[in-house]
């Protein structure tokens, strides 16, 4: 990442409170925490293939929204670590099209491990059985948060002046 300025510090800082304000509006309807969970915000994931800087502002606005989480210090801080990883593996995609595969890889394994692991009650013989459906059901609402919201994303951004002025010209190619 080269020299972080005002405008890209101001757009992390966006991408957090967007991250949190979506998290909290989905929460709403019970699709921010838990197995099958579906966060608004999980779309947003898609942006540091444009602006690597805002992986950070995800890390962010993940730990706002998961002071929250029913399961505690643990979705704090390994929920938040998933998307952190997500975000700086989304920042190295070179195509597009692939953006949205990290947060989904991601948020599945660690995110289906955690419950996983609470559900079972540890890493006993229930464990292998509840990681399978709970990473699947996790990575399913990260496929309808980032292959469908966040691909709409990666469609409308280069279309906005404003953030395609911030977009490195090899990223607006892919």
């Amino acid at each position: 990442m080269k020299k972080l300025n005002t405008k890209k510090l101001v757009l992390a800082a966006v991408v957090a409170a967007m991250y949190t304000v979506l998290s909290y509006f989905g929460n709403i309807f019970g699709i921010t925490y838990g197995g099958m969970q579906c966060r608004f915000s999980e779309a947003l994931t898609v942006l540091p293939f444009f602006f690597p800087w805002t992986a950070w502002g995800l890390f962010a606005g993940c730990i706002l929204t998961n002071i929250l989480s029913p399961m505690g210090i643990a979705d704090l801080v390994f929920g938040s670590l998933a998307t952190l990883i997500a975000g700086l593996c989304t920042a190295r995609v070179k195509n597009k099209l692939l953006a949205p595969v990290p947060p989904v890889i991601a948020n599945g394994v660690i995110i289906g491990a955690m419950i996983a692991y609470f559900e079972a009650g540890g890493f006993n013989s229930k464990f292998p059985e509840a990681f399978a459906l709970n990473g699947a059901l996790v990575a399913a609402g990260e496929i309808i948060a980032c292959c469908f919201l966040g691909s709409l994303i990666l469609v409308v951004v280069p279309k906005i002046k404003f953030l395609r002025d911030m977009v490195p010209e090899e990223r607006l190619k892919n």
